[in-house]
């Protein structure tokens, strides 16, 4: 992991595409996009089936290895209205069973307006963006004005490695004065390659370590 100071708070940049607010015990997600995988299959597109359980693996590893207590989804939690398929609802609703302690927060995006709000029994506190807390203002947009440090997502971030010979596309975290944004948490969500703005830091994951692009 990496650490950063933003708004006179310190937080950790993971390599599992999310970060770690210590002060708080929060754990931040962007883009998670449950049921993506459903809705493709919905609309005849062969997709493999497993990612839900598979980004469910990846949210519990994290929420266990850092103790966390709260965890903040930078909007996009659910893909599309296909999302709502039982077999989807089912995975979530038992992952929840086993953390009833934990605290959600969704700051809703825009395909969250489209697939509806997340089943009531998931116990999902629901806020419009942006969100504030402490110095911080949770968006799923990066590009609001906010009374605080923006930390967002929506854009998937990505940035390219490239040698003459090859070229290697990795999950970014784009770090600026006023905001940050960061990588899609989904395990099917690809990602969109950015260009650094003045003043920004990029931060390529490898999905095992953090990594400063000078």
């Amino acid at each position: 992991m990496t650490e950063v100071v933003v708004a006179g708070e310190r937080l950790l940049l993971l390599p599992e595409k999310a970060v770690y607010w210590p002060a708080e015990a929060m754990l931040i997600i962007a883009d998670i996009h449950f049921g993506k995988a459903a809705s493709f299959r919905a609309q005849g597109i062969p997709v493999p089936r497993g990612t839900t359980t598979e980004n469910l693996l990846g949210l519990d590893a994290l929420v266990r290895q850092h103790g966390a207590r709260h965890v903040m989804f930078l909007g996009d939690f659910l893909h599309a209205r296909a999302a709502h398929a039982s077999s989807t609802q089912g995975a979530m609703l038992a992952w929840r069973h086993t953390r009833p302690e934990l605290r959600l927060t969704l700051v809703r995006g825009n395909h969250d307006r489209h697939a509806g709000d997340p089943a009531a029994a998931l116990g999902i506190e629901l806020v419009d963006e942006p969100h504030a807390v402490g110095p911080f203002a949770f968006c799923h947009h990066p590009d609001l004005d906010t009374g605080g440090y923006a930390l967002a997502g929506h854009v998937h971030p990505a940035w390219v490695l490239a040698t003459r010979f090859d070229a290697l596309r990795l999950p970014c975290f784009v770090v600026g004065s006023q905001r940050m944004i960061l990588p899609s948490f989904g395990s099917f969500t690809g990602g969109h390659v950015v260009t650094r703005e003045a003043g920004d830091a990029i931060f390529v994951t490898s999905g095992e370590a953090v990594h400063a692009i000078r």
